[in-house]
């Protein structure tokens, strides 16, 4: 069974606070490999309360952004149509309980379905702030499997950012697909 996790495709990641010209024109390329993928799919949403400015992250980035019930949290709508359900709402740029859950559903394929964790792609956003942290967190958790990142279903803060965020990824072992 193939795992693919689709990190922050929200508004406001996309075309809101925090939005980039290269967030916009990965949404088609995600939603397809969404459509088209073979496996589970687990959606995470950077989630914040009204309070953000004060927290250790809005100290340094002093953008209120994705804050739970606003139309900036939700999902771009590309993306929330195609959504079941397994959605993780995250505090911070990884997520710890994404490796428990994905560890639970490992060992749930195990004992009742007998299959085992082929491998786990992300895409998604930012690829230099939690697409990365995410990623070392499933390699983490699962050393002896492939951790793979899409990188054209992927953009960073900044190009440089998307860039750089790759070659430290590549340094730690997690596969990098369809790199331009």
């Amino acid at each position: 069974m193939k795992i693919l996790v689709v990190i922050d495709m929200q508004n406001d990641f996309i075309d809101g606070a925090l939005g980039t010209k290269e967030a916009q024109a990965i949404v088609p390329k995600v939603a397809e490999k969404i459509k088209n993928f073979d496996g589970k799919v687990f959606y995470t949403r950077d989630t914040h309360d009204e309070k953000y400015l004060e927290t250790q992250e809005g100290k340094n980035l002093l953008v209120k952004h994705c804050i739970r019930g606003t139309d900036g949290w939700k999902l771009t709508p590309e993306i929330d149509v195609l959504c079941e359900g397994d959605i993780l709402n995250k505090s911070s740029f990884g997520s710890i309980e994404l490796g428990f859950k994905l560890n639970d559903y490992r060992s749930n394929l195990r004992v009742i379905k007998n299959e085992r964790v082929e491998s786990i792609t992300l895409i998604g956003v930012c690829t230099d702030i939690c697409v990365i942290s995410n990623a070392m967190i499933l390699k983490a958790f699962f050393p002896d499997k492939p951790i793979i990142v899409d990188a054209a279903c992927c953009a960073g803060s900044t190009p440089e950012g998307h860039k750089n965020a790759l070659a430290v990824m590549k340094t730690c072992q997690i596969q990098i697909e369809n790199e331009e």
